[in-house]
């Protein structure tokens, strides 16, 4: 449930936008769900968990206003609105202390302010201290004791170190959580909360994914309306590029979710067309690891005999004799653990030391470092592209000059660079600095000449069909946990996109990712460009349905994306300050749409964006006090701000209402404008709603850190009805006749 501030994060994919007011209210629907079951949700990662290089050292630091109205709101309203059962403290540090022993954080501000009652759960490995976090507000260490524990505590406990009713408390909670789902009988007996009468594999899980993927697709670009498709004209369909088949139905790491069965982009359209037109294939890029062992690499300068000399040293320097010496036939090694689809098996079956081991916490064997070396043999001149995929610390030479550090930062699973080679040898060296955070190490090396790393096939495809589909984008291996990813799409994707577009005009791309991309190579050139961010199992299904008109696209953004990379309003502040593990928050509020607006800066596509293949009109705005508060209601003033919403098209779709409020004449810093309301609303050609959207004391405060506590100034606000955040429709007034102040507990 953190907060998207940058695409480059490995775990967007799991978050629920850059908005706190969004995020929060998905969240709800999302416990409600869950819990309603006899489930316990567990929210996390509380708290300023915000990206995934460095993740078990990195120090968030974050205003305590910040804190309150960006990053916190989340997590407040899975406790006190939807009553989550537990909450799990992140890997980093937040304003100096460790988030398992942050007792601001998790008592002072969860159990106390919120009223939580749950138990509060480390990450996994997380915990450094068992006395500290003991006493920070931890109940409960995943997923071993090995620092919350009889040998750790008791005398802890004896020598006044930690209070008995510490102790108490955090059984307390456990057991409450046990007796609140069902685990626990009132006698004290244990029921196994799982019902194997219900089938894993069944229909209703099936409709809910394709209802999933139809209605979060989010159509970004639709030029001379060439979607929908008109399948009886189409007689030709070419189906290209990486994530066409067997498709990416999630993104890795413990988000991954296996499937039993998947449909493909290919699968899914030539399903849906069936014998009334031809569906062409071709993947259009070589994979990663081919890319790596078609590089030719050699282990002389002189010699046309693959291969490459590893050396291991005992220094980080690589300094001294190698302790061994070992040649492989290319840089190729290693595959990431969290990308298996038996990982959630594994993970829960091996016992403590391996797992202590498997998360890298528990290697009794000194540290080693690797030094790869070959020699690529260009054939001629020119620019040629580099790529590196290895999640742990590494430096790539080529020719004695740095090409690639990340001995400091590991920022991307797979990172890649353009440079100019002169014909002939080249000297090619990795040196691997650390392992990945779990498992084995993937070190993979590829080199090709740009220009030549699209199939010829898919090009002659393109030129004979009527349209082509390129699928684009991350899969499980280049985006996930314990690694982030480059805001260009993977090695060849842009040059892909690129050739295919110029000799067919009529050109769909489709981007499989958790966040934005860089789109301004190809952005100009391609017809359409929908994001369908991890569709699931049914994912190609619905593209199908989507592309067609068998649905209409009612996705709207849940970020803001970027031109370039260099607008995004928190990249400043995204990585440490050199030679530090500090990440300070100097974005502070002004994250997404609310640093845009601050910097007087416009994104490609704005927050909340989406396009449908009908028109909606807004019209009759009326504000109105009213007696009801969606969340405190004790505190007055709140009202309701109606609309009429009306579908002025001809095909039946869904729009999103998003309601922002602005302060008119702020006593302090805020941003231009904040989302506090939105309504999904689905409407048949020419069918109106009224829509209501309520407005709480809340809705109009900020967090004033002197007074510790929510304050709204008197004064005039203005209300904006928008289909995005840059695109208001109807405007309104309110005015708060006193000041508000919202205590926090």
């Amino acid at each position: 449930m953190n907060i998207y501030r940058a695409p480059m994060n490995g775990r967007n994919f799991e978050y629920f936008g850059e908005d706190p007011f969004l995020a929060a209210q998905i969240a709800v629907g999302y416990i409600n769900g869950v819990q309603s079951q006899g489930v316990s949700t567990t929210v996390k990662h509380f708290a300023a968990n915000n990206s995934e290089y460095a993740r078990f050292t990195s120090d968030s630091i974050v205003s305590e206003r910040a804190l309150r109205e960006i990053y916190l709101p989340t997590f407040e309203a899975a406790v006190r609105q939807a009553h989550t059962g537990a909450i799990m403290d992140s890997y980093n540090l937040i304003n100096g202390e460790h988030a398992t022993q942050n007792a601001h954080l998790n008592i002072e501000i969860a159990k106390k302010q919120w009223g939580f009652d749950g138990l509060l759960m480390s990450d996994w490995v997380s915990v450094h201290d068992g006395v500290a976090a003991a006493n920070g507000g931890l109940d409960l260490e995943m997923p071993f004791g090995w620092y919350m524990n009889a040998e750790t505590l008791i005398p802890a406990v004896k020598s006044g170190k930690v209070a008995e009713a510490t102790i108490d408390d955090k059984i307390r909670r456990l057991l409450r959580v046990a007796y609140r789902f069902g685990w626990l009988a009132p006698d004290g007996s244990y029921h196994d909360p799982l019902d194997t009468n219900i089938p894993r594999y069944n229909q209703q899980g099936r409709l809910a994914a394709l209802l999933g993927a139809l209605e979060g697709a989010t159509l970004l670009k639709n030029q001379r309306d060439l979607l929908p498709l008109d399948s009886a004209r189409i007689k030709t369909i070419a189906v290209i590029g990486p994530d066409a088949f067997p498709g990416s139905p999630t993104a890795g790491g413990s988000g991954l979710v296996p499937t039993f069965s998947q449909v493909s982009v290919l699968k899914g359209i030539s399903d849906r067309l069936g014998l009334k037109a031809n569906v062409t294939y071709d993947r259009g890029l070589s994979k990663l690891t081919i890319l790596a062992v078609s590089t030719g690499l050699t282990s002389a300068a002189d010699s046309p005999i693959p291969g490459v000399t590893v050396e291991t040293f005992s220094k980080p320097d690589f300094s001294g004799t190698p302790t061994s010496t070992r040649h492989e036939q290319a840089i190729n090694s290693g595959q990431s653990a969290l990308a298996d689809p038996d990982f959630a098996e594994l993970i829960n079956s091996i016992d403590s030391n391996t797992m202590k081991t498997f998360m890298g916490g528990g290697a009794d064997a000194p540290p080693h470092f690797d030094r790869w070396t070959g020699y690529y043999h260009a054939k001629d001149a020119g620019k040629f592209l580099v790529f590196v995929e290895n999640q742990g610390k590494y430096r790539l030479k080529i020719d004695d000059a740095v090409v690639i550090d990340h001995s400091d930062i590991p920022k991307f699973a797979v990172a890649q660079r353009s440079i100019d080679l002169t014909l002939g040898a080249h000297k090619v060296v990795i040196e691997s600095l650390s392992g990945p955070q779990f498992g084995e190490a993937v070190v993979r090396l590829g080199i090709a000449k740009e220009g030549t790393l699209v199939h010829p096939a898919a090009i002659e495809l393109a030129k004979q069909a009527d349209v082509v589909v390129i699928a684009v984008g991350y899969d499980a291996e280049t985006e996930t946990e314990g690694a982030d990813r480059e805001f260009q799409l993977p090695p060849g994707q842009d040059e892909l996109i690129e050739k295919i577009s110029a000799v067919n005009p009529s050109t769909v791309v489709v981007v499989t990712a958790g966040g934005s991309v860089d789109a301004s190579r190809w952005i100009d050139h391609v017809g359409v460009l929908m994001q369908t961010w991890y569709s699931g199992q049914e994912g190609g299904t619905a593209l199908a349905q989507l592309l067609f008109g068998d649905a209409n696209p009612s996705g709207r953004l849940p970020i803001s994306w970027e031109r370039n990379l260099k607008d995004n309003p928190s990249l400043p502040y995204y990585y440490p300050a050199p030679g530090t593990e500090k990440i300070t928050y100097g974005d502070d509020i002004f994250v997404g749409y609310r640093g845009y607006e601050h910097n007087h800066t416009q994104p490609l596509f704005p927050f909340g964006f989406g396009l449908s293949y009908t028109t909606f009109k807004y019209s009759n705005l009326t504000v109105n006090p009213s007696s009801k508060s969606a969340v405190n209601p004790e505190d007055k003033p709140s009202y309701e701000i109606s609309f009429d919403v009306t579908n002025a098209g001809r095909s039946a779709g869904a729009d999103v209402a998003q309601l922002y409020l602005s302060e008119d004449h702020p006593s302090t810093t805020r941003p231009a404008q904040e989302l506090k309301g939105f309504a999904r609303v689905q409407l048949s050609p020419g069918e109106t709603r009224r829509v209501s959207i309520p407005l709480d004391a809340r809705s109009f405060a900020w967090y004033d850190v002197q007074a510790k506590a929510w304050h709204g100034d008197a004064g005039s606000y203005t209300v904006h009805v928008s289909r995005s955040s840059a695109d208001p429709q109807l405007e309104g007034k309110v005015t708060v006749t006193q000041p508000i102040q919202i205590r926090v507990e």
